[in-house]
């Protein structure tokens, strides 16, 4: 009787076929899903984009204190209350009036958005961050 011989192959049609499958489920599901997209604003960018000339600022203090600075560079200290009543009454006087809310350095973040989120309580359009650029 002859002995048998064992064969030392691996059969990879099986996984071939897996693979295609995989594939064609990849290709297929890829166009439906949906990407987020951030485009986080550098400080290059920013030093190119001027304020408006007669925007509302806004200054948050370290000490959480809010400042309104206007066009004529007047300043005056007002609570959070009289802050969106002014900011609204200007933009009802001038409704594309933009709001510049900078933070000082060493303000908490929270500060600056509990600022921002009651203009945007308040229906006020056109909000933004002030930055300063660097030196280089």
């Amino acid at each position: 009787m002859r002995s048998r011989r064992l064969k030392n192959e691996i059969n990879v049609v099986p996984y071939i076929d897996v693979m295609l499958v995989l594939l064609v489920i990849f290709m297929v599901t890829a166009p439906m899903m949906t990407t987020a997209s951030i485009d986080i604003p550098s400080v290059g960018k920013a030093v190119q984009a001027q304020p408006p000339a007669n925007a509302l600022q806004v200054e948050v203090s370290e000490s959480e204190e809010l400042t309104l600075i206007d066009a004529k560079q007047n300043r005056r200290r007002v609570s959070r209350s009289q802050l969106a009543q002014e900011i609204a009454a200007a933009q009802r006087r001038d409704p594309d009036l933009a709001v510049v809310v900078a933070g000082d350095k060493a303000v908490r973040y929270q500060a600056v958005l509990r600022v921002m989120d009651e203009l945007q309580q308040k229906q006020v359009k056109r909000i933004g961050l002030l930055v300063q650029p660097t030196g280089k």
